[in-house]
């Protein structure tokens, strides 16, 4: 995102406009609904309602998936909006185990969640590895 300076201050406002959320959760089934409740609502200050469905469905799988990794301290959900036209949902865990996306047959009662945000994001997700764990990214692209 490109900020230009004016003397009416328009870049601190688009600055406070694009302010990030972040919110530290407890590896609990309920805090997938507070982190869908957080993106809902950043989207919503941003007026990006086209995409709080979207986002909702990709939280609520990466969140869970950072709930079955048996960790004991916080995750960390965020979005931010690194560029104007973008969106990026993050998830932070404290597991090395590396997300994998599987066909799950036609009766499985699990193992969908990655291939719905890789379909929902057009293929733009991620993960990036750290000594501590991993953040697993996913960008959805804003149409205006």
């Amino acid at each position: 995102m490109t900020l230009t300076s004016n003397a009416a201050g328009g870049d601190v406002a688009l600055r406070h406009a694009t302010r990030p959320a972040t919110v530290s959760l407890p590896y609990r089934p309920e805090s997938v609904a507070v982190a869908r409740c957080c993106v809902r609502a950043k989207l919503d200050e941003w007026g990006l309602d086209e995409l709080v469905d979207d986002a909702s469905v990709i939280v609520s799988e990466l969140a869970t998936n950072a709930v079955r990794t048996g960790c004991r301290t916080r995750m960390i959900v965020a979005v931010r909006r690194p560029a104007e036209h973008l969106v990026r949902l993050l998830v932070v865990d404290g597991s090395g185990a590396m997300p994998v996306m599987v066909e799950a047959g036609s009766d499985a009662t699990s193992g969908r969640g990655l291939a719905i945000v890789h379909r929902l994001t057009h293929g733009r997700w991620g993960v990036t590895v750290f000594p501590f764990g991993k953040i697993v990214h996913a960008d959805l692209a804003i149409a205006r």
